[in-house]
């Protein structure tokens, strides 16, 4: 079959090859048919080094499509079920599962060390235990979660990672009340999905800061009330805050520096939330005085911060009832085989959202 290859941590293209084959189906697993991956900039960190994983590997983890072989113990999935995938699946038995934080097990990542696929030359990985960039993948069956048959696989794949994750940070873990004051620095589809979770919230003023005019743009269309660069984002603060700060400041870039930024542009007694994932080796560093006497919350937010099964059926039903656009947030459309374009594309900052059709 067809997938898209990274042979080593580091390089900046990827291969589109036809040799290879989907491994590990058995008792447990389920084999699918991959019909849409959305380009996440997880994927480009992965790519890096920034995330680790090993390579070779295929990349994706934001992606739907169809049952094709279920193995054995398996229930509640048959051929042609239409699901999403989920790469942070909950086993239910570990303490953080028992203490109602599905989004910290990591059951998912013991898997990564093992490779989904091979080709002649050995065996190749998939990206977060999944890799989606390919036209089939074998995964756990908690890894595959069934959808309803009217939300398309290209609006599935988004729910399955960026949407969930912003949308999440926005309402489990800020949990922003009406009202108030919300600045996004970093308006990805992670930021334009935190921006319509803040704006679901009843958030009053929502200050989009992103250094690309065109995601500067797309802001206002999902719900900004403005949108700034980073050098205009002090202005903005003194303006709408009179200086005091803003009572929730998402970081979803995942650099130090940004979350810096975030930290200084929140209210004393505000709230920080750290969307964005960052290298091992960048610090953030607040010194102690200032944790003390400012009291402002400094909130880390994993894959939107809550049940994630529970999180995708909000978003279905958000998306139903015109609470929040996921159509448009898909700005390029390609096949397999135009996938280093879309990476270039994501690098300059030119595509919210990037639908890979299989």
């Amino acid at each position: 079959m067809r997938a898209a290859v990274l042979h080593e941590t580091g390089q900046d293209k990827l291969e589109v090859l036809d040799d290879v084959e989907a491994v590990g189906f058995g008792p447990g697993k389920v084999r699918l048919r991959i019909r849409a991956t959305g380009l996440c900039h997880s994927d480009l960190s992965a790519m890096n080094g920034v995330l680790p994983q090993p390579a070779p590997f295929v990349p994706g983890h934001e992606g739907a499509g169809e049952v094709l072989d279920v193995g054995d113990g398996v229930t509640g999935l048959s051929a042609g079920d239409r699901v999403l995938v989920c790469w942070l699946p909950a086993c239910g038995a570990c303490a953080s599962c028992k203490r109602g934080q599905t989004h910290l097990c990591l059951a998912g990542f013991m898997n990564a060390g093992t490779p989904n696929f091979k080709r002649p030359g050995g065996d190749v990985f998939g990206f977060a235990g999944t890799g989606t960039f390919t036209e089939e993948v074998v995964v756990g069956a908690n890894c595959a979660v069934a959808i309803p048959d009217d939300v398309p696989f290209e609006i599935a794949a988004l729910i399955g990672c960026g949407v969930t994750t912003g949308l999440g940070a926005a309402i489990n873990t800020a949990q922003v009340e009406a009202g108030s004051s919300v600045a996004v620095i970093g308006c990805g589809g992670v930021g334009i999905s935190a921006i319509q979770g803040a704006r679901v919230q009843g958030a009053a003023q929502i200050v989009a800061v992103d250094p690309v005019a065109s995601r500067r743009e797309a802001a206002l269309r999902f719900g900004a009330t403005e949108a700034v660069s980073p050098d205009e984002f002090g202005d903005a603060k003194q303006r709408i805050t009179a200086g005091e700060g803003f009572d929730y400041v998402f970081e979803v870039v995942g650099k130090s520096v940004t979350a810096r930024t975030a930290y200084e542009n929140t209210r004393r007694g505000g709230t920080l939330c750290v969307v964005g994932a960052g290298a091992m080796d960048d610090n953030f560093e607040v010194n102690m005085f200032e944790l003390f006497f400012d009291e402002k919350r400094i909130l880390p937010s994993m894959y939107g911060g809550g049940d994630v099964l529970r999180s995708y059926e909000r978003a279905i039903a958000l998306w139903r009832a015109g609470r929040i656009d996921l159509e448009s947030m898909i700005t390029h459309r390609v096949r397999l085989d135009g996938i280093n374009d879309a990476l270039d594309q994501m690098r300059t900052g030119e595509s919210l959202r990037t639908c890979i059709e299989l």
